[in-house]
């Protein structure tokens, strides 16, 4: 067995948009595979291929990242042909060699519908890929909810709660800190076990400065009086508008003020034109997800997320 990148030959890319995948979970178009390496998200070197000693391709994955990464970020199709006998073991040796190539351990994001434990063929799709993700480092699961505004769900009006206005960068800092404790958000909890809550702020907002969005749309909530409620961070992929953080400092939660934050992101991205705003919760953070379907956001999808484990 061959695991190799692919090449820049126009021939070798051929074969990579060309990969006929099959099994329950679906692959990314040849189209939408050239539109990524068009606009250097997708690039070969991100693309890896297990080959038999024929050349016959049995397995692909799949690497994205933004456009100035210098490493991709997370894995976003992985696909092993039906009928190889051993899928995992094809599937963790493809990832193994491509995590050793980049020197790092992207997540693995696998999109599901909401309803795939209905479906055996899905369950069983799912379960080699967990299995060959840990056997490459990738042991961590998450399992999120995607939410999707459009237009038709009307754009929420201020209630008067909170007024929102800049911050500057130590009054973020702290607020990150303060809402960071008593979160229900996974990756929060998860990371804390590591690090202290200032080191994750500094890590959380470096991240949201690295997303497609702006500094300036940032906002802290606050009531009338001045005291801190929490944070609106509305954020942006290469793709669209969506919900990148919000939360209630841990005195204040319970009393619906999360709902007037991201009303609050809502307004802004409306404001801009934006006829799409996604968003994910995990699916353990009932309160952040009863947030969003009162708020008319609709569940798109279940996102599966396979990372490493906590440091």
């Amino acid at each position: 067995m061959l695991f190799r990148a692919a090449t820049a030959d126009p021939a070798d890319l051929g074969r990579a948009t060309a990969y006929a995948a099959d099994g329950p979970i679906p692959a990314l178009t040849a189209e939408r595979i050239r539109e990524e390496l068009a606009s250097n998200q997708f690039r070969p070197e991100w693309i890896w291929f297990a080959e038999d000693e024929r050349g016959e391709i049995l397995a692909r994955a799949l690497w994205w990242g933004r456009a100035d990464s210098t490493r991709p970020i997370a894995l976003d199709c992985l696909q092993v042909r039906a009928g190889v006998a051993d899928p995992v073991a094809v599937a963790s040796g493809l990832l193994a060699a491509g995590h050793a190539a980049f020197g790092a351990l992207p997540v693995y994001n696998v999109s599901l519908p909401a309803d795939w434990r209905d479906s055996p063929a899905l369950i069983e799709a799912v379960d080699w890929r967990r299995e060959a993700a840990a056997e490459a480092g990738l042991s961590n699961e998450i399992e999120r909810l995607r939410f999707e505004w459009t237009p038709a769900a009307g754009v929420p009006e201020p209630a008067g709660k909170l007024v929102f206005r800049d911050g500057t960068d130590e009054e973020f800092l702290d607020a990150f800190v303060r809402l960071s404790a008593g979160s229900l958000d996974l990756h929060t909890r998860n990371e804390l076990r590591s690090m202290d809550a200032e080191q994750l702020a500094r890590e959380d907002i470096e991240f949201y400065r690295d997303c497609p969005g702006e500094r300036s749309w940032w906002r802290l909530a606050e009531l009338p009086d001045g005291t801190l409620v929490g944070l609106a961070i509305p954020s942006a992929t290469p793709y669209h508008r969506n919900v990148g953080y919000l939360g209630v400092v841990p005195e204040l939660r319970g009393q619906g003020l999360i709902d007037e934050i991201l009303a609050e992101i809502t307004r802004f991205h409306a404001g801009e034109g934006a006829d799409r705003i996604t968003a994910t919760t995990d699916t353990v953070n009932t309160p952040m997800a009863a947030a969003f379907e009162r708020a008319g956001y609709e569940t798109t999808e279940i996102r599966l997320v396979l990372e490493p484990p906590a440091r």
